[in-house]
């Protein structure tokens, strides 16, 4: 029979080892580490978000009862004291550079998304994560709440987080959309909560097409009309120009759709600078921004990004980026087995099989672990009877019974 390393084991080889030991060496502060080492960091803190674990002690516990197949990771024991210090004190840029290389590693695989044109199409949106002021108050977010911000630019392609980064709760999700650099002809989705009239004409004037609501009581004045089909919800496909009090910052020509979804009855007024989509496809690519939505309830229900392990501002940063990087260990995994199980299912059958020995693609596709031998000719097999007692069956002693 063909040995099979761990589960466990065989999901962490999909990341590059010598990649990893490069960042460790460059994203390192202060003496050199002795007793443990990044890597053990990173498995010990892996296996917290794939299996769920609920402190550090539970961690650590969990690693020792596995202490035997450690060596199969590549990792060693880690103690409570050296995974706190480790996650207070080291840089959590490590995992913020591995997420990187891991993202490209997955949009190299990733499937296109379903519409027909060829840009690339990004969602725009940012979700708050609520913490104690009084455990963490570097988290200051109001009088008597802490929080930090997840800004994710999430790819439509895979459905990857292609731009990512984590701030404090008042930073205003405009601010970190602004920070934002996308190829030339890409098409960026967003709420009305990125509203920004200047911000607008700069992705204009950089090639970029947007996607967006407009304001109920925004101004603007129409030049042109086309046609629409009603059967498809549509009611109108405008041409506009803004002539509001601050018109002048976005001086260019837009694009009005209105929509009325046929199964709530809802009536929807997009903006874009596209005119080359169809009016119906316009309104789809506002729906698929549905997505990013999807992506935070996934995130913050099977990973741990909503109860830390740490307090400090580099604990939870680290925490959050690790999360990430398993994010992508799952996507990447998606992707290369070409199976259809959700993420949600593959984490659940990782979750129960991590420090098994099988096939890690064969365990995905649903396949039966291969039979073996629970006995030895010369070993009894224990079982219960009927009466509740032990009875050893071993044709020399196949009446003994142990009460």
């Amino acid at each position: 029979m063909a040995h099979n390393n761990t589960v466990f084991a065989q999901l962490l080889k999909l990341l590059p080892r010598h990649e990893f030991e490069t960042l460790a060496r460059q994203h390192h502060h202060g003496a050199r580490l002795r007793s443990t080492s990044r890597w053990s960091q990173f498995v010990a803190m892996t296996l917290a978000q794939l299996a769920g674990r609920a402190s550090l002690r539970d961690v650590v516990s969990n690693l020792g009862a596995q202490s035997a197949k450690l060596y199969h990771l590549g990792a060693a024991r880690v103690t409570r004291s050296s995974l706190a210090r480790l996650n207070a004190t080291q840089p959590h840029s490590l995992y913020e550079q591995l997420a990187g290389r891991l993202l490209h590693q997955c949009q190299c695989r990733a499937p296109r998304h379903g519409f027909r044109f060829k840009n690339t199409l990004y969602s725009l949106d940012a979700s708050t994560i609520d913490l104690c002021l009084s455990v963490f108050p570097w988290a200051r977010f109001r009088q008597t709440k802490g929080a930090v911000k997840l800004h994710v630019g999430l790819d439509h392609d895979g459905l990857l987080p292609a731009f990512l980064t984590i701030t404090d709760g008042k930073t205003a999700d405009i601010t970190a959309a602004r920070a934002l650099r996308r190829p030339k002809a890409s098409i960026v989705v967003m709420d009305r909560g990125y509203t920004d009239y200047a911000w607008y004409h700069r992705l204009h004037t950089q090639g970029l097409f947007f996607v967006t609501r407009l304001r109920k009581r925004a101004c603007y004045r129409v030049t042109e009309r086309r046609p629409v089909r009603k059967a498809q919800g549509l009611t109108s496909d405008q041409t506009i120009e803004l002539n509001g009090a601050k018109a002048g910052n976005c001086p260019i020509r837009l694009r009005r759709i209105g929509f009325r979804d046929p199964a709530t009855g809802q009536h929807y007024a997009f903006l874009t600078n596209h005119f080359g989509l169809a009016a119906a496809t316009i309104a789809q690519i506002y729906k698929a921004r549905w997505q990013i939505d999807l992506f935070f309830k996934w995130i913050k229900q099977n990973l741990k990004i909503k109860t830390f392990l740490g307090t400090s501002r580099n604990a939870v940063m680290t925490q959050i980026w690790i999360a990430v990087c398993v994010y992508l260990l799952l996507a990447y995994l998606n992707f290369v087995s070409k199976i259809s199980s959700s993420l949600k299912q593959i984490i659940r059958l990782l979750q129960l099989n991590l420090f098994e020995r099988r096939d890690l693609l064969a365990l995905l596709r649903g396949a039966p672990p291969r039979a073996s031998r629970l006995t030895t000719p010369n070993q009894p097999a224990l079982r219960l009877n009927i009466h509740g007692t032990a009875v050893y069956e071993h044709k020399h002693f196949r009446n003994h019974v142990i009460d």
